[in-house]
């Protein structure tokens, strides 16, 4: 694996470092969309894929299990986390299929790290709104698409069609976490599109709770 050092690296490995024990068993709960999006993939035959802030690697194992003609390959900033994730990959038996590296979402050498340079689908799940720059990781994700390819995100969405007390308390405890809900993901979706010639779409899901995003090439 490849390395990365910086403030955020640390601070992601600080709260990870017990949470990646139970990490899966709480989030199912309440990371909804995640497995809508893995199964609206639909990488082609022999394509690539990759996820932005792979974490445990469930969703790579899910993603793999369900595209068994994909090669699927992983960056996470928090080596407590890709511990866990290459523990949970090989019990899967995908070690040969999946592979990762640690690296800064925001500015990441996929040529150095992986071989390959583009993929046919990026997706990010539920990472946006833990990492500082997300903007810059969203533009840095899209530019690592392949001709065609296309980049799928989800992510807490501003509960907008959802009870003003729930919205509050949710994003009051979500701040517990450093987790912040990105109110301006439309726009920016918008202007990386733009910028790189891209089409945009956001799509709100259960009413506000999480936003569905997708650039495609």
């Amino acid at each position: 694996m490849a390395t990365t050092t910086g403030d955020h690296a640390g601070h992601m490995d600080a709260i990870y470092r017990s949470q990646r024990h139970f990490y899966d068993l709480t989030r199912k709960y309440y990371l909804l969309g995640r497995d809508r999006l893995i199964e609206g993939l639909c990488p082609p035959g022999g394509g690539t894929v990759l996820e932005v802030g792979c974490g445990t690697g469930r969703n790579l194992i899910a993603a793999a299990r369900r595209f068994p003609g994909a090669r699927f390959f992983g960056i996470d900033i928090s080596r407590e986390m890709l511990t866990t994730a290459s523990a949970n990959i090989a019990r899967a038996g995908l070690a040969e299929r999946i592979t990762l590296a640690q690296g800064d979402a925001t500015a990441f050498d996929a040529p150095a790290l992986f071989g390959v340079a583009q993929f046919d689908r990026v997706f990010q799940s539920y990472t946006l709104s833990m990492i500082p720059d997300w903007q810059g990781a969203l533009r840095e994700g899209a530019s690592k698409l392949a001709p065609g390819g296309r980049l799928d995100l989800v992510d807490f969405g501003q509960q907008e069609r959802l009870a003003g007390v729930f919205r509050r308390a949710l994003f009051a405890w979500l701040a517990q976490f450093d987790v912040t809900p990105r109110a301006a993901l439309g726009a920016a979706l918008d202007d990386i599109a733009a910028a790189q010639g891209l089409s945009a779409q956001l799509t709100p899901l259960y009413r506000g709770y999480a936003w569905a995003g997708r650039l495609s090439a």
